[in-house]
């Protein structure tokens, strides 16, 4: 118990050494946010509160352990357990480095999003950035994690003697996982192609599968597409690829609408006509652009009317076609009843 007394100046300048730099590293980090914070009100595109949300953690962290690292340089412990101090630090500044450089990348997907939105009618370029954005955003944090395991094993000796063995096998390696991974690795690379291409947009309309959906999430891996009755169908990014698929907003969301109705010989195409117009004038799903009404089939019987119509989007479209085919069909049977379909026949009265 003396000597510990005695000896109080070993214990105490250490420890008031590793107090004294943890308390500057939280005083840096305090300082530093509010600066952030002030510089990222000026700037539109951060989101409120996104800089805290995303690296305020791992900076925290990130300058206690370097403080800790120069404290220990100014005071070294011994020699075994400095070897093992250094070592654990090591490790856990490359683990902290990984960490702060994921959520760099998830700050920019956040500044992105505010600058570009999806919700909007116009947003094609919106979600041209989006699709690329969330395939590199998950490549890049796929690289981030693998290098910093592989540093974090290269900083022992004997796995670091192990990778330089293999490293001399390289050639022999790389051909037999090359081999073994070959459908794994075509796959990574369609989802590269698909980011860079982009034959497929997040919110993209399309028919896959004979199911009307659009595009919900792109991964390196596969695509999921939201089904109109809220099914998601998950498709192998591979698909996008190698087969053909529908893509109804490939360069603008605006699509044509068809509707037929089929009637008799007799029926006015002129007062047809002009109810269209009208229905569509009334109409707030209608964009005003195509306005169209043709014969477009005759057979023995009936008449085929195609109404051809313009929306803003597909599911405009789809309401809109719903709403002028039951105008017009009720517009001929109260107005036209003789026009609707009929089965004419003759009778021999003679023979009869």
């Amino acid at each position: 118990m003396l000597a510990i007394l005695q000896n109080w100046r070993e214990f105490a300048v250490p420890v008031g050494i590793l107090f004294s730099a943890a308390a500057a590293a939280l005083i840096v980090h305090y300082v530093l946010f509010r600066i952030f914070r002030r510089i990222s009100r000026t700037f539109a595109f951060v989101p409120e509160g996104a800089i805290t949300k995303r690296i305020y953690r791992p900076t925290r962290w990130l300058l206690l352990i370097v403080a800790i690292r120069f404290a220990l340089a100014i005071q070294p412990p011994s020699e075994e357990l400095a070897g093992i101090l250094e070592h654990l630090i090591g490790l856990l500044l490359i683990g902290l480095i990984c960490w702060l450089l994921i959520e760099v990348v998830y700050l920019l997907e956040d500044c992105v999003a505010v600058s570009f939105k999806v919700e909007e009618k116009d947003n094609l370029r919106a979600r041209k950035i989006h699709t690329q954005l969330r395939v590199i955003k998950r490549l890049a944090i796929v690289i981030v994690i693998v290098l910093a395991l592989g540093t974090m094993l290269m900083t022992f000796p004997r796995v670091r003697q192990l990778g330089t063995a293999i490293l001399a096998s390289a050639g022999i390696v790389g051909i037999v996982i090359g081999l073994a991974a070959q459908r794994t690795i075509g796959t990574f690379i369609a989802g590269l192609q698909i980011a860079l291409t982009q034959p497929i947009r997040v919110d993209d309309v399309v028919i896959v599968e004979n199911e009307w959906g659009r595009i919900e999430e792109i991964t390196l891996t596969y695509v999921v597409v939201k089904i109109w009755d809220l099914r998601r169908l998950i498709v192998p990014i591979t698909y996008f690829i190698e087969k053909p698929f529908q893509n109804w907003t490939r360069v603008t969301a605006d699509i044509l609408g068809t509707v037929y109705i089929y009637v008799d010989h007799t029926v006015p195409v002129d007062a047809v006509r002009e109810q269209l117009q009208k229905i569509l004038n009334g109409c707030e799903l209608w964009d005003k652009k195509v306005c169209v009404l043709q014969v477009t089939n005759t057979t023995e019987r009936t008449v085929e009317l195609r109404a051809l119509m313009s929306a803003a989007d597909a599911s405009n479209a789809w309401g809109l076609r719903c709403h002028v085919r039951e105008k017009l069909v009720e517009f001929v049977r109260k107005n036209y009843p003789g026009a609707l379909p009929k089965i004419r026949a003759e009778f021999d009265k003679q023979k009869s």
